[in-house]
């Protein structure tokens, strides 16, 4: 799954990725957690350029009854979203981009304790999630955006920590991804394979990261693991003392 994420590109770096006509409305954000306004790209239907947004993350579909399905959906698999009730149409017809520079995933070390990792792009540059949106009317009758990010199967890299990674687009399939007149989940599939493993690079950072009122540049600082506990968070360290060392 994804979970957690960061956006803190300069504004003119998303402009200029992702072919916008201004500078988005965008502070930095170090630590990006489900039920909070995320940005998003999508296309404009009525002439070809395209939009950004900031969208509730926690897809609520269109039928919906209470807002409270959003808790549920903040990723969609993509191999089944399109038949799933609550992803189906957004898949055929509802499809955004989800700009990060990195996402974070958690590896289990030990029987309570996690070490989180951040995963970017070798160049830190700013990168796209595979992204559905939608539009439900609240019980006060206003519109309300939502979007959920896609998986798909691990690449090498993320495999030893996770066994599912978001769905990251290649530049070249923006246009495809975004195009609202493929309305045949089919066409897109090829865009939602695992990304290159070496594009991206990985490294552990603090279990700061955990807590979602933490924000800033310190949540994703690469922390000095040693190479014999190289897979164990710093908060972790005092609780593994009196175990044995992991060998090669």
């Amino acid at each position: 799954m994804c979970g957690r994420y960061r956006l803190t590109a300069k504004e003119r770096y998303i402009r200029d990725h992702f072919g916008l006509d201004e500078d988005p409305p965008w502070t930095p954000r170090w630590n990006i957690a489900p039920t909070q306004p995320v940005a998003v790209i999508r296309q404009d239907p009525h002439e070809p350029k395209r939009t950004f947004s900031l969208l509730r993350w926690g897809l609520i579909p269109y039928w919906a009854k209470d807002a409270s399905i959003g808790f549920k959906t903040i990723n969609a698999m993509s191999e089944t979203a399109a038949e799933k009730p609550a992803f189906r149409d957004a898949m055929s017809r509802r499809r955004c981009l989800v700009p990060a520079d990195s996402f974070y995933e958690w590896q289990k070390v030990g029987p309570k304790e996690k070490q989180p990792y951040s995963f970017g792009m070798i160049d830190d540059g700013v990168f796209s999630f595979a992204g559905l949106w939608e539009s439900w009317r609240d019980p006060a009758n206003e519109i309300v955006e939502t979007c959920t990010i896609l998986t798909t199967k691990t690449n090498s890299l993320v495999a030893d920590v996770h066994d599912r990674m978001p769905a990251i687009l290649k530049p070249a399939d923006y246009d495809l991804w975004l195009d609202p007149g493929v309305t045949t989940p089919a066409l897109v599939a090829d865009c939602l394979k695992p990304f290159e493993a070496k594009l991206m690079k990985k490294y552990p950072v603090s279990s700061r990261v955990n807590h979602s009122a933490n924000d800033d540049e310190e949540c994703a600082r690469e922390i000095p693991v040693a190479k014999a506990l190289r897979h164990y968070s710093e908060a972790s360290l005092d609780a593994l003392n009196e175990q044995p060392l992991p060998t090669e």
